[in-house]
């Protein structure tokens, strides 16, 4: 079947969602979906939403603005970060207008909280800068959102899976899907793409990522000859449950809560002395990791305690709702009286598909990629660098889901719709019918699980040169096997078997250019660090990592990183 609209936007997060949103009542706009959109990952996000509103201490966005360059370890382009801060009180108050139910200070205002690098004065304090409702921010904005695509009227294809870019050279005429319910293969004809499928954190073992963030956006734009940017950069959240990965957001820690090793010290203190426990995210994964390297985790194992039982059930029940009912159906721990166990877990992308700041993929040379667009986790303008701080996730989302939807807009008028090629979707529907035909060979999530677990033990928190060419090794090695992958189920509904086959080679090409990136970048710069050059180089390193697929492999290069305001310092807190 062929469905034609002028924007398709592929992904209901909460980028696609706002991106939809804007595009609706100007131009006939579709959401497609590989899950219900209510079910994509942004509804998981707990903490909160960063603004400068100053609604419990003086605040401003140029402080925000400074706490995202410097988590950045300066790599973040400032006049994105400048973008973000800037925008963030207006992005906040149009979230309220719509009926997001934020918490609420004494005075009646939108209540804020302490998170992790967020600091006042360029530095010198923590500050309360981060919205939330409870500690299920995401969740409230999703549905808010939702409503709002439900309002405006905006065609919606569930469970329909992104299988290709239809494009000629740089230029984009449309996708092929896979309709999970019926079994089908579908194409979209359309005018322009907004790619909004998030992250791909299912890359790794331990993550705190729903099954569907498997890359998909990310690949196929990669597959379309867009190079990928810093993709080396992958953030391990510190506070993981240890052996799920599901997520105790850092509102724990903005609340009160502090980290102990197995000797019960609160160790962040000699880590970071101002921000102690609410340092950035890549300072505390690797703090934890080398108290365990140290003999320090709890009975010398490989994790460490998160304490809130000094919080009080009053507090936990209040502003830590369903992190409280977490511990207790995960662990069978109560928070008001056990120390809960954590890790670092697989959490965010920093890296994904380059875009300006209007959203329009960066193609080849970095010039425009015709009717290409990308917002949100999969996307890379670069606003979070080697490493994203808090809450800049979903003001990511609205912020730049926003401008995406704003540009493709403008964009409208000059990309006239082409005519789809002949047969536009029979060699996806050939390459599904080969996996289906193979009698015998290897299970997907036999291959998935060996990746996962080169991926955690090569190029997770730390790295050194011998390990990533083991684990590049190692993963090529998977990829040759590719096209041994056999599915049992034969059949065309729902089969999950046969979507496993699809997001491995997603996964394993994606975790290809980890590795290649990873290995090319030798310093330490934010959540990328390499045991055998510990030391960031601004004067060799301060540039953006592009990869770009070519038949002899991925090839390698690089681009400036936009300084503005600050000028790169010492990163201490």
């Amino acid at each position: 079947m062929i469905f034609e609209h002028d924007v398709v936007v592929v992904g209901a997060g909460l980028a696609g969602l706002r991106a939809a949103v804007e595009v609706a009542g100007h131009a006939d706009v579709a959401l497609i979906s590989k899950v219900f959109p209510t079910r994509s990952h942004s509804g998981a996000a707990q903490g909160g939403i960063a603004a400068a509103l100053g609604n419990e201490e003086p605040d401003s966005w140029e402080w925000h603005m400074f706490d995202t360059v410097k988590g950045s370890d300066f790599l973040a382009d400032q006049d994105a970060a400048e973008v973000l801060a800037r925008d963030a009180p207006r992005a906040v108050y149009e979230l309220e207008h719509m009926g997001v139910p934020f918490n609420r200070n004494p005075k009646g205002l939108i209540a804020q909280r302490a998170f992790g690098g967020h600091t006042g004065e360029l530095g010198r304090r923590s500050i309360k800068r981060a919205c939330h409702a409870a500690d299920r921010t995401g969740r409230v904005i999703m549905d808010t959102l939702y409503h709002e695509a439900v309002r405006k009227g905006i065609k919606v294809y569930p469970e329909f899976h992104l299988l290709e870019l239809i494009h000629k050279e740089e230029r984009v005429e449309g996708l092929a899907v896979y309709d999970l319910a019926q079994g089908d293969v579908h194409v979209f004809k359309t005018r322009a793409v907004v790619l909004a499928t998030g992250g791909f954190g299912k890359v790794y073992k331990t993550t705190s990522n729903c099954f569907a963030n498997t890359g998909d956006g990310v690949y196929l734009a990669y597959k379309a000859g867009v190079p990928l940017q810093d993709m080396e950069f992958v953030q391990f959240h510190p506070t993981g449950i240890r052996g799920l990965g599901v997520l105790i957001s850092e509102a724990a820690r903005g609340e009160g809560g502090v980290l102990r090793n197995g000797p019960g010290e609160r160790f962040m203190e000699k880590y970071a002395p101002t921000l102690k426990d609410l340092a950035p995210r890549d300072m505390v994964s690797r703090a934890i990791a080398r108290e365990v390297r140290e003999g320090r985790g709890v009975g010398g194992l490989d994790y460490v305690h998160l304490d809130l039982t000094h919080l009080g059930k009053e507090r936990l029940s209040e502003k830590l709702p369903e992190i409280s009912s977490f511990v207790r159906i995960y662990l069978g721990l109560d928070p008001l009286k056990d120390l809960i166990p954590v890790e670092p877990t697989c959490h965010y992308m920093m890296g994904g598909i380059p875009t300006d700041l209007g959203g329009a993929v960066l193609g080849q040379s970095g010039r425009i990629f015709q009717g290409l667009y990308a917002a949100g986790e999969c996307a890379c303008v670069s606003v979070h660098g080697a490493n994203r701080l808090g809450c800049n996730s979903l003001l990511d989302l609205v912020v730049f889901g926003r401008r995406t939807g704003k540009r493709v807009l403008e964009d409208l008028p000059r990309l006239e719709a082409r005519p789809l090629p002949k047969g536009a979707d029979e060699s996806v529907r050939m390459g599904l019918d080969r996996i289906k035909e193979r009698k015998k060979g290897i299970r997907p999530r036999a291959l998935q699980k060996q990746m996962q677990e080169i991926m955690s033990a090569c190029c997770a928190v730390y790295r050194n040169e011998a390990g990533l060419m083991e684990g590049l090794d190692s993963v090529r090695s998977l990829l040759a096997q590719l096209d041994e992958v056999v599915v049992e189920n034969k059949g065309g509904r729902f089969n999950t078997d046969l979507t496993d086959c699809l997001e491995l080679e997603y996964l394993l090409r994606l975790a290809e250019v980890i590795l290649v990136s990873a290995g090319a970048r030798k310093e330490s710069r934010g959540a990328h660090f390499r045991e055998d050059f510990p030391q960031r180089d601004d004067l060799s390193w301060l540039k953006h990592t592009l990869v770009q697929k070519n038949d002899q492999g991925p090839l390698v290069s690089y681009k400036p990183v936009t300084i503005t305001r600050f000028q790169p310092e010492a990163r201490v807190y």
